[in-house]
């Protein structure tokens, strides 16, 4: 049986994550599985059962070696590369900001939204969110550290690692406890229960895209931990404290000074018009990179039933079912954060992203190994899976065929939700 423990809430300034938020202790939240030392799960994922508890030891022992490797060699380059990119994202946002002033003019416009766009994409995505993970802590920089970065998104950093890095990447995809698979307010697996407002999927996306910012804003103060009395009230007090001050200072900065400095150039409209529409266009391209990670065709969710038992390697296992990857260029890398590596991300989430190009040959070759489905596929065909799920969902279940040769059978067997599917299947 896996075991479970309180987690503690000490940990220092500002790391909501763990339960602190602004230097004060919180309540315990949710409790953090211990993963077994040996052994599995009572159950494994269909498309992981063919694999024996020996298998499972030795996969989750490369994979530890892989990593092992790595941070062994982060070095100079590596804080190079991040440095070079903080520096571009800053260039970027002042061009763009300073281009607005004279947005009157249709180029200047169409010329600093754009700049603008690109920086905010960059700082949330390659920057932001990887810096937030811990990827940079190793080069001990306090200006690029995760206790002490506030990113460009209206929810406050320490709110985020809590809902992001504590319960998202320890529960993935843990249908009732990864909140993440729906975000609270989409249906987005057969095995959720379907209630008419269900029927409502398709606009509520369509209203969360270009708000994404504002919706995980939302689900970040846990609103359904407050109704489940899983989070204090004053807990909650303390974190819309927390997000006024950070909506103040994101609205200050994006639709008063810019718009302001402006006016005089007779460009006030304009740029307030242009901060709008960069902040929609970066909350499009999040959106659109983030469900690309999680819902396409062949990301598998999981019971609690599979992870009771789990072991390094079955944590591993899950991470790399529950996750799909994007293929593309470097820059498209870049501009997703190195999201489009969201299965290593999700089995090393603490490494350097500049470094995952690398470990997805490593991390393909076990799969292929092991007889593990990587999913992975062009931006365009994931979006398009993943909005149809959107779609399908909205609706209730159709009922499941039975098996061929069995449609007389008394008590034929209704099909496992989750077949295990060769691997070719699932890798595009």
């Amino acid at each position: 049986m896996t075991a479970t423990t309180n987690r503690p809430t000490t940990t220092p300034l500002g790391d909501a994550a763990t339960g602190v938020v602004d230097g004060t202790a919180t309540t315990p939240r949710p409790r953090k599985p211990i993963l077994a030392a040996s052994g599995g799960p009572a159950k494994r994922p269909s498309a992981a059962a063919h694999l024996t508890d020996a298998d499972v030891e030795q996969l989750g022992k490369e994979l530890d070696a892989l990593r092992d490797r790595v941070i062994a060699t982060r070095g100079a380059a590596d804080a190079a590369y991040i440095r070079r990119v903080i520096r571009i994202q800053r260039t970027l946002e002042v061009a763009g900001r300073a281009t607005l002033l004279f947005s009157k003019k249709k180029t200047a416009f169409v010329a600093g939204t754009a700049m603008l766009s690109v920086a905010k994409i960059l700082e949330n995505m390659e920057i932001g969110h990887n810096v937030l993970h811990g990827q940079w802590d190793w080069m001990r920089d306090p200006d690029i550290h995760s206790t002490t970065w506030e990113w460009d998104f209206v929810t406050p950093a320490a709110a985020w690692k809590h809902t992001h890095n504590d319960l998202h990447h320890t529960w993935t995809n843990v249908l009732g406890k990864d909140k993440d698979v729906g975000y609270s307010i989409l249906r987005m697996d057969e095995d959720q229960p379907w209630h008419p407002g269900n029927l409502g999927n398709p606009l509520y996306n369509m209203i969360l895209a270009p708000f994404f910012e504002w919706g995980i804003a939302i689900y970040d103060l846990e609103l359904e931990a407050v109704k489940d009395g899983e989070k204090s009230k004053d807990d909650l007090k303390k974190d819309l404290k927390a997000m006024g001050r950070k909506v103040v200072r994101q609205f200050t900065k994006d639709y008063a000074a810019t718009p302001l400095a402006a006016v005089p150039f007779g460009s006030g409209k304009q740029a307030l018009i242009g901060t709008f529409t960069a902040n929609a266009i970066r909350n499009v391209w999040a959106h659109s990179v983030i469900f690309c990670g999680h819902f396409p065709d062949g990301v598998d969710t999981f019971t609690e039933e599979e992870i009771e038992g789990e072991t390094r390697g079955d944590w591993y296992i899950r991470q790399m079912l529950g996750s799909a990857n994007i293929s593309g260029s470097k820059l498209m890398h870049i501009m997703t954060g190195n999201l489009s590596h969201q299965i290593e991300h999700h089995c090393f989430p603490d490494l350097p992203s500049n470094r995952y190009h690398e470990v997805a040959v490593e991390v393909r070759e076990i799969c292929q190994r092991y007889g593990l489905p990587y999913t992975t596929g062009p931006l365009p065909k994931q979006v398009y899976q993943a909005w149809a799920k959107v779609f399908r969902l909205a609706l209730p279940n159709r009922p499941r065929p039975l098996p061929k040769n069995a449609a007389h059978a008394v008590n034929a067997p209704v099909p496992p939700r989750r077949s295990a599917l060769p691997m070719v299947a699932r890798v595009g």
